[in-house]
């Protein structure tokens, strides 16, 4: 039985599906574009905790508790827990995994790691490794802010390239057993780097990847843009979705109005975000709210996530290094049975 095509894409023969997901945002997000399709919207970011990295790690945990719980599973029949986040050794998915006394997985792809949770959590149930498997990543502004640019309190202007980082987690839920949109394939990506040192501009560093990974996975599949309801990257902002789009067409690929980002997509123009949102979060709670909701609709099919991260940390920033880029993807095809949801 051939499992690979090409030399980035693997087949999910089985089809793991998503048999539940949750989504946890802050405010800001909640008064965005996907407002009516979060779970739940904090009203304090810092989720009654004392630090804004104590509230990131209780948004993740509370993502996964209730994706579990929709899933109607308790913490004991879940094999696995998959996930990771920004901060430094990612903290906040492994601090989170002590509260669940569950095999934990810790990941880290920047903003792209839902995506990679995703394909290495289908894998494992695919090949009947395990029964259930959450995959779940989250980000906090006010953590990645101080952590990656200035402390808040300074109050610093923000560049016009720059994305805002989203205050949010999401958790799928995947197994064989039950209902749910299934993943077929999952295309890894390479890192690529195109020489971006601004960390102030993060889609355009992304983008590169972001384009590597959409061909081989073409490439791999023989298939082109025009076979999805939607290509949804993340978190490439509005100007690394632009740059990503003259990037495709440049090599043969036209990506039509069936294409969008995650980070274009979550805020509205009012909310001064300037290119949209970023973080593990982003993509995370787009996914696990408006996507697998419009699937449940009918009104997607067949999805094509492609999350993308930008590989920098601190250290790398203030050695003058560049920002490497990584895309992952998986294919989500609609379960056919919600038909009667279809509007």
């Amino acid at each position: 039985m051939n499992n690979k095509l090409g030399d980035q894409t693997i087949i999910f023969n089985n089809k793991p599906r998503i048999i539940s997901n949750y989504s946890i945002v802050g405010e800001k997000e909640g008064n965005g574009n996907f407002k009516d399709y979060f779970h739940y919207i904090l009203k304090d970011d810092l989720f009654g905790e004392k630090s804004f990295e104590h509230a990131e790690q209780k948004m993740l945990q509370f993502a996964i508790e209730h994706s579990i719980k929709n899933a109607n599973l308790k913490i004991n029949e879940i094999d696995l827990i998959i996930g990771g986040d920004l901060l430094n050794q990612i903290i906040s998915a492994s601090f989170t995994a002590r509260h669940f006394d569950r095999p934990f997985l810790g990941v880290y792809g920047a903003c792209s790691t839902m995506a990679e949770s995703l394909a290495i959590g289908s894998a494992f149930v695919n090949g009947g490794y395990f029964n259930n498997v959450v995959c779940a990543t989250g980000t906090h502004f006010s953590t990645a802010e101080r952590q990656y640019r200035f402390p808040l309190e300074l109050g610093n202007q923000r560049p016009p390239t720059s994305q805002w980082t989203v205050t949010g987690a999401g958790s799928s839920v995947l197994s064989l057993n039950g209902t749910g949109h299934k993943i077929t394939k999952a295309t890894l990506g390479k890192v690529t780097d195109y020489g971006i040192k601004d960390v102030n501009n993060m889609g355009a560093a992304m983008a590169p990847a972001a384009m590597s990974t959409l061909i081989s996975h073409f490439q791999d599949t023989k298939t082109t843009p025009d076979d999805y309801d939607l290509i949804l990257t993340g978190d490439l902002g509005k100007l690394g979705s632009e740059i990503l789009m003259d990037l495709m067409e440049h090599n043969g690929y036209k990506l039509g109005k069936n294409y969008n980002d995650c980070g274009q997509m979550m805020f509205n123009n009012n909310q001064k975000t300037f290119q949209g949102g970023s973080g593990c979060g982003c993509s995370a709670t787009v996914l696990n709210s408006y996507v697998l909701k419009k699937m449940d609709e009918g009104v997607f099919k067949n999805v094509l996530f492609a999350a993308t991260g930008a590989l920098l940390s601190t250290l790398s920033s203030q050695q003058g290094d560049t920002v490497p880029g990584i895309c992952h993807a998986v294919v989500i095809e609609r379960d056919e049975s919600k038909k009667e949801n279809k509007k």
